[in-house]
């Protein structure tokens, strides 16, 4: 017996030494997929909560974990008033917050909870406004486990290691975006490199790379485009590697290595771009869905692609795009492929699964709850979908060709931020605190 229990402690050990980070925005390989096992379907503030802790200010950037470190990233105002926003569909112009912003880097324990480090990276005056709905540090931060990347948007870029010490810091410029919204595309990682898309409505709009180390610029790649609040997604598993980016002029695929553009299709697409691109079975997805507008495609292409893809009008396919379904992306989550489906979740209480391979809808829309709204992104898990709503209820939807709603979840306050999944967990970061569910 004591040998059986030495092996379940040391199996044990093993299994958490090699958990699944989750470095970034929607994950490993940026997909919203985790494989991890043991996620809790249904739990309530008593039950399944390993812990919750505050997170000052307001933050709508994911959580990510590396190890047994978590990492989050928020915007804390000197004036408690102005530190407000608004869940639901909302439209209108702000002026910048009046009040001093401190753009802070928080490291907490993963198994505990415990904030083990907070670092202020700017306090100031915002110089651009934000969406009521949106917040000062909505950009989710990425690591590579040696030191932590967080984009402040208007006031820059910022490097730390995981002892909370700053390594080096670059302002990008500053960002006009569409009505004031603010903006929301989060850094990747590529080699030695860390990538940020910079459109804006007004100024020049660029997509750059910065040496990991020291912040200098490797390449910067100006683009023909407006606002975009998509994070660009690195396709890894063809002959070259491509960073696709979503946004409203053009869909484009750059060489992650050089910035170098290789392929773009311009339209259709709606005038605010926010979902990730994602991948499955060989394509490349990528969705534009904005809610006021009829036409909100889903496209479906093939890796390796060269030049001009733009369709003819009329035309759903080519030899570089299998597929194309006109009215199905969603304007604020991004899609999940998980297995042999794509599923949409629509910001007003809506989910519909269609065929990763051709497009076909599988189920369409249904509805999860009256009245729920949904901005964060789901991740799968297990067989399951996990979608957080700004109401604060977390729905578990059984991945498959059928929908079926296992569970609904309430956390007791409003959810923006999309879940990340490490060591058996998943984590929740809440308008103001953090949870771990286990």
């Amino acid at each position: 017996m004591r040998k059986l229990f030495l092996g379940l402690v040391a199996a044990g050990m093993l299994s958490m030494a090699y958990a699944e980070n989750w470095p970034g925005w929607r994950g490993p390989g940026g997909l919203g997929i985790s494989a991890e096992k043991g996620i809790p379907t249904l739990w309530d503030l008593s039950k399944n909560v390993q812990w919750k802790v505050e997170v000052p200010g307001l933050g709508h950037a994911s959580p990510i974990v590396w190890d047994d470190r978590i990492f989050v990233t928020t915007a804390v105002s000197s004036d408690p008033g102005e530190d407000n926003w608004q869940k639901g569909f909302f439209s209108g112009e702000r002026k910048p917050d009046e009040a001093e912003i401190s753009w802070q880097v928080l490291c907490y324990n993963r198994d505990t909870g415990k904030l083990l480090w907070q670092q202020t990276a700017v306090r100031r005056k915002p110089v651009n406004a934000r969406h009521t709905k949106n917040s000062y540090a909505s950009q989710t931060p990425v690591t590579d486990g040696i030191y932590v990347y967080a984009f402040f948007g208007d006031q820059g870029m910022y490097c730390y290691d995981f002892q909370g010490k700053l390594i080096w810091s670059r302002e990008l410029g500053s960002f006009t975006m569409q009505s004031g919204w603010g903006m929301a595309s989060s850094p990747v990682l590529y080699g030695d490199l860390v990538i940020q898309t910079c459109d804006q409505e007004t100024g020049e709009s660029f997509i750059i790379a910065l040496d990991k180390k020291s912040g200098r610029t490797v390449w910067k790649t100006v683009r023909d485009e407006v606002s975009s609040w998509s994070t660009p997604y690195l396709y890894l598993n063809g002959a070259r590697p491509e960073l696709v980016v979503n946004a409203t002029r053009a869909i484009r695929s750059y060489d992650p290595r050089s910035g170098k553009l290789l392929w773009q299709c311009r339209g259709p697409a709606t005038r605010i771009t926010a979902p990730t691109p994602t991948s499955s079975h060989g394509l490349i997805f990528v969705s534009s869905g904005f809610i006021r507008e009829e036409v909100r495609p889903i496209t479906a292409f093939r890796p390796g692609a060269q030049g001009d893809l733009t369709l003819k009008e009329g035309e759903t396919r080519s030899d570089d795009i299998v597929w194309r379904q006109m009215a199905a992306a969603p304007y604020i989550p991004s899609p999940t492929a998980y297995g042999d489906y794509i599923y949409v979740l629509l910001d007003q209480g809506f989910i519909a699964c269609y065929e990763a391979k051709t497009g076909r809808e599988v189920y369409p829309r249904r509805r999860i709850d009256v009245g729920a709204n949904f901005s964060a992104s789901p991740v799968a898990v297990d067989g399951k979908l996990y979608c957080a709503s700004e109401d604060g209820d977390v729905f578990v939807i059984k991945a498959g060709p059928e929908y079926e709603l296992l569970a609904k979840n309430s956390m007791g306050e409003s959810i923006m931020a999309s879940p990340a999944v490490s060591g058996g967990r998943m984590f929740i970061r809440a308008i103001k605190h953090l949870y771990c569910i286990r």
